[in-house]
């Protein structure tokens, strides 16, 4: 089985099913935490390129949610300099596999790692998004 990158925030709800779905196809995780990774623009990039800002920004993020970014108004530059000064921006999770970089947990560039997960269930979307964040549920920010 592969040896598996997954960047990921601490604690979200969707990225431990997300690992665990991983996990259960029988790979191994090293684990980095995205809010701390020296992140530059061209270690971003290779999980973003060729996006719209609107598919690589993480739309729940609280500056995204109070309007002070507005990613359909963003050039791909722009977005990949927000990201980097600010990883909460990053859409999760971020994957390196097999010299793959992939960005989002339903990339099909992933679906070969994914075992006998049949997709059903939604570990993509915050559970209770249409109330709180996810980290408006535990009491932070995110």
């Amino acid at each position: 089985m592969a040896e598996i990158i997954f960047f990921e925030k601490p604690g979200c709800i969707n990225g431990d099913k997300q690992k665990a779905i991983l996990r259960a196809a029988g790979h191994s995780l090293s684990c980095i935490d995205i809010l701390k990774y020296p992140w530059s623009p061209e270690k971003l990039l290779i999980f973003v390129a060729g996006k719209e800002p609107s598919e690589m920004i993480n739309s729940t993020a609280p500056a995204v949610k109070k309007g002070e970014v507005v990613h359909e108004r963003l050039f791909f530059d722009e977005a990949l300099n927000l990201m980097v000064a600010n990883p909460i921006l990053i859409k999760r999770p971020l994957i390196a596999v097999n010299g793959l970089s992939i960005q989002g947990f339903t990339d099909p560039r992933l679906a070969p790692f994914l075992g006998d997960w049949d997709g059903r269930e939604n570990v993509t979307t915050c559970p209770k998004l249409q109330t709180l964040s996810c980290d408006e549920q535990k009491g932070g920010s995110r």
